[in-house]
């Protein structure tokens, strides 16, 4: 009996630090979405130039959920406004918005006790969705830097630019479909 109570006190920090709820579903209602998680240690292998500033950016994420969506034509403005409205229902607040390379960036985060617990990143343009759904924090002026590494990183931008031209050749494809 100590010894589970012992496991039970042991696994409770993880069950606290499961990923959002509101991307559990958005990757389940878009199925075939690509994604991919991260823990510490893999976001450590990103870093292949061992930059102490790469290392000191990803020091507090605990892992890391990345999804990307094809948005064709099943997701529009009004379904960006009410994920949104699902995180902050999840007590995650909006802190910035901002621009990247012609996407817009929210960021939320999820506080305990004026500790930041938990972030998310969206990542919207008119195709694609990206959400970086992070256990643990980065600083706020550190965002695009992630996504930016992430994104620049030859092995998973290459999956990203793969996603990314899959789905302009399939809008391609509708677009003689139509004629």
């Amino acid at each position: 009996m100590r010894k589970l109570v012992y496991y039970c006190l042991l696994l409770a920090p993880f069950a606290a630090a499961a990923q959002s709820k509101t991307t559990e579903n958005l990757q389940k209602k878009f199925s075939d979405s690509f994604s991919l998680f991260f823990y510490h240690n893999t976001l450590r292998m990103i870093n292949q130039s061992e930059s102490k500033e790469f290392d000191e950016l990803i020091k507090d994420i605990e892992k890391m959920k990345f999804l990307m969506i094809d948005k064709k034509e099943a997701f529009n403005a009004s379904d960006y406004q009410q994920l949104r409205k699902a995180y902050r229902a999840e007590t995650f607040e909006e802190v910035m918005t901002t621009r990247y390379q012609g996407r817009n960036l929210d960021v939320l985060l999820k506080e305990k006790s004026g500790k930041t617990q938990g972030m998310v990143v969206l990542v919207n343009d008119s195709t694609s969705l990206y959400v970086l759904d992070i256990v643990g924090r980065i600083a706020l002026d550190q965002v695009t830097t992630l996504y930016s590494a992430i994104d620049e990183s030859t092995d998973i931008g290459n999956k990203i630019k793969n996603f990314s031209n899959r789905n302009a050749k399939r809008k391609d494809g509708d677009k003689e479909d139509k004629h």
